[in-house]
């Protein structure tokens, strides 16, 4: 099972699901897409196998991953502060794969229902794609 990760700016989320990520889906090929070197670096030192940087990374990782993990913004165009360029979205909503979003109420974009912690939305996420993982063994 292959699961990429894209996250921005600091890569403090996307860090935060590769470590969460390798421990609940152990066998799985996580790879890492940053928007940005700093993002990609502290993923790859979170545990990723695999990293990239920019929007042709997310292009060619979003072709083949089963799973696809981030913040909310990755699908929308000029999200994270301009870091997700409108085909950076365009590839992660057009790919076959599945979509586990983590919802931020960050640039201009406020998500309904957010009430919980960050750390409880990141474990709902991880819960989420480890009963995906689950399925596909099946």
């Amino acid at each position: 099972m292959k699961i990429v990760i894209i996250d921005g700016q600091g890569g403090k989320l996307g860090a935060k699901l590769t470590e969460s990520i390798s421990t609940a889906v152990p066998g799985a090929e996580i790879v890492a897409v940053g928007t940005n070197t700093t993002a990609t670096e502290r993923m790859l030192k979170a545990g990723a196998e695999k990293a990239a940087t920019g929007e042709n990374a997310v292009k060619v990782a979003c072709r083949t991953a089963d799973i696809i993990m981030g913040p909310i913004g990755i699908v929308i165009a000029d999200a994270l502060m301009g870091e997700i360029t409108p085909k950076m979205a365009q590839y992660v909503g057009e790919s076959a794969a599945q979509r586990v979003l983590v919802p931020m109420n960050l640039c201009d974009t406020y998500v309904a229902g957010t009430l919980r912690s960050s750390a409880e939305i990141v474990q709902d996420a991880v819960n989420h794609v480890r009963a995906l993982a689950e399925r596909t063994k099946q």
